[in-house]
């Protein structure tokens, strides 16, 4: 390489024939350029990139992710023992550009690049954020005085906020905030406390009952009605409807979902204690609303069953409250119960979604699986 103040643009390069030559030299500029790294991308997220459509996510002390429309990628240095010449565009400002020569100008030397690799959205700090400060009955009263002030000393989020602190794209945070029951409330993303959220589902269930209602065919303007008049703000009385029913498709109709209805007074029941089965059973068929049934499937994913003696007791266990990153998700598991049987196991991974990776790969990888013969029913352990 020769050292000379003449140069040649990078489009002599992309433009050159296989098996041509072209004479480099370096640049006036050549350094460093620590500001100056090397990425690599597929053609869909190059055209993001010069389209503006990406974004780097992620707080000083993290590192940073990428992120498109739907996806989220980590971005990782890969060296390279081969030598890289970054050459500048003969545009570029300050570029000498001298065609006699007939050379093209190095402005810097690349040990490597940057790769960007597909991941799974980091969400287990949005239910975090939003776990500290639940609306509560509190904040209904205050607002219903217009007054603001009990929001001064809450921890509150906006989506402004949330796409600064947490790594995802925006419709797996929309995801996110879906999977949390979450509500935008004058501008700031909440849940709803469970005490408060209860209150709510027992008045529209009376009010099913007393206005002879079906459960699968509830008129939306009808129910937030009557949920404003027992005085529940207008936003909430629809939230419980989009939170423990669907919208019957083409019509202004809903319809509540025995599933989560069920599962909701199941967690009533139970909160954090231990029940023979017999015993939760019947309370809980206590308050399961009439024209609906129970079915101890509903609850797969939430709760655990375990033999004492003669008995067996029923517990909270919910997938809810897993880490999200398959490494953490089983060490909990496994730190939980040290063997599993795929029944069991199975709801708490369903919706483990991670990049290129399927369920067969993530068993392989963070279990070891064994059966005492060939008809009997797989059991899982830590590998």
């Amino acid at each position: 390489m020769e050292e000379s103040g003449s140069s040649g643009g990078a489009e002599a390069v992309i433009n050159l024939g296989i098996g041509s030559s072209v004479p480099i030299s370096y640049h006036p500029c050549f350094g460093p350029h620590e500001d100056l790294l090397l990425l690599e991308a597929d053609d869909n997220l190059v055209s993001d990139i010069f389209s503006g459509r990406v974004t780097l996510r992620g707080l000083p002390d993290e590192d940073a992710v990428l992120c498109t429309k739907s996806k989220t990628y980590a971005i990782k240095f890969v060296g390279n023992s081969n030598s890289m010449f970054l050459i500048p565009p003969s545009n570029s400002p300050g570029f000498i550009q001298d065609d006699a020569h007939g050379k093209v100008s190095v402005i810097k030397l690349a040990p490597g690049n940057m790769e960007l690799v597909e991941v799974s959205p980091k969400l287990d700090k949005l239910k975090q954020l939003l776990l500290e400060s639940p609306f509560g009955p509190g904040e209904v009263d205050a607002m219903m005085m217009d007054n603001d002030g009990s929001e001064k000393n809450l921890a509150l989020y906006t989506w402004s906020d949330l796409v600064n602190i947490i790594q995802a794209s925006d419709e797996e945070l929309l995801k996110g905030l879906e999977s949390l029951s979450a509500i935008e409330i004058d501008g700031y993303w909440r849940v709803i406390d469970e005490s408060y959220l209860d209150m709510i589902l027992r008045m529209l269930l009376n009010n099913c009952v007393l206005n002879s209602w079906s459960f699968d065919d509830l008129d939306e303007e009808e129910v937030v009605s009557s949920l404003v008049a027992d005085e529940f703000p207008t936003q909430l009385a629809g939230h419980c409807l989009r939170v423990f029913g669907s919208e019957v498709k083409g019509t202004n109709k809903w319809k509540l979902e025995p599933r989560l209805v069920c599962l909701h007074f199941a967690r009533q029941v139970l909160r954090e204690e231990k029940m023979r089965v017999e015993s939760f059973m019947e309370e809980w068929r206590k308050k399961i609303p009439e024209g609906m049934e129970e079915r101890f499937e509903m609850l797969e994913g939430e709760v655990l069953t375990e033999r004492i003696g003669i008995e067996t007791r029923v517990y909270t266990f919910s997938v809810r409250s897993l880490p999200s990153t398959p490494a953490e998700r089983f060490a909990v598991l496994f730190k939980h119960r040290p063997k599993w049987e795929w029944k069991d196991l199975e709801p708490y991974l369903r919706d483990l979604q991670v990049p290129r990776l399927s369920m067969e790969g993530l068993l392989l990888k963070y279990t070891r699986r064994a059966q005492s013969r060939p008809d009997a029913e797989p059991i899982f352990s830590a590998r």
